[in-house]
């Protein structure tokens, strides 16, 4: 098989809103995933999201699934990425897959993006709205260019209001207090949380035309709260 060509990679997933989010050449000292016939993966490329670009298409495979079907994004992801790997000869893994692979290292390898004080990588054009939704392993070198590290906005964001709207002060630069955030997402004063999304990442200043709608954010918060 021929190597596979990253523009037409990247045009298959932007049929469906996705997008190709980089990747690299494992070296000699990483601990290579399977690739698609069991050998040791060479090459990894990220798949994700920049805003809410694949909403109306993930809503429209919805609308045939059950109602009662359980985790429909994580799905709906596997589903296309996984067309979109045996189209190309590649292996779809997910962040959901266990044993969890490093996705959160992967990415920072691939964009050269660092972390915001909220967990969620800073994108110098997308802010905090963006999601990584798998990755396609190949067992070949593909001809990704130099990554190089992105200038860091955290850095250049003074007042951090990141950490100053949450009502429960979830996120500090202590952490993140998961049973604090999770409790009060849960409870009678978490209404603006469940139909508006996360206060704290919604103060971000950064990429907020990328900033997904609230009924995408509704879904997302709905999905944290029955953890």
């Amino acid at each position: 098989m021929p190597s596979p060509d990253v523009d037409q990679i990247s045009a298959a997933l932007a049929a469906h809103g996705l997008i190709q989010r980089g990747g690299f050449v494992l070296s000699d000292g990483d601990v290579a995933p399977d690739g698609p016939s069991n050998k040791p993966a060479r090459s990894v490329l990220l798949v994700g999201q920049a805003g809410a670009a694949p909403w109306s298409h993930f809503q429209r495979w919805r609308e045939a699934q059950p109602a009662n079907l359980q985790n429909p994004l994580d799905s709906w992801s596997r589903e296309v990425i996984g067309a979109v790997a045996r189209e190309f000869g590649a292996r779809a893994v997910s962040p959901s897959d266990k044993p969890f692979l490093p996705f959160q290292q992967w990415a920072m390898r691939a964009e050269g993006l660092r972390p915001s004080p909220l967990g969620i990588l800073m994108h110098p054009a997308y802010g905090l709205w963006h999601a990584y939704r798998g990755a396609l392993l190949f067992e070949i070198d593909l001809p990704f260019g130099e990554v190089r590290e992105q200038s860091h906005l955290c850095d250049l964001c003074v007042g951090k209001p990141c950490l100053k709207s949450c009502p429960v002060d979830a996120y500090s630069e202590a952490g993140f207090a998961y049973e604090q955030c999770l409790g009060h997402v849960r409870g009678p004063s978490g209404g603006a949380c469940r139909t508006r999304g996360c206060l704290d990442r919604n103060a971000c200043p950064y990429g907020v035309v990328f900033r997904y709608p609230e009924d995408v954010q509704a879904f997302h918060m709905k999905s944290y709260a029955s953890l």
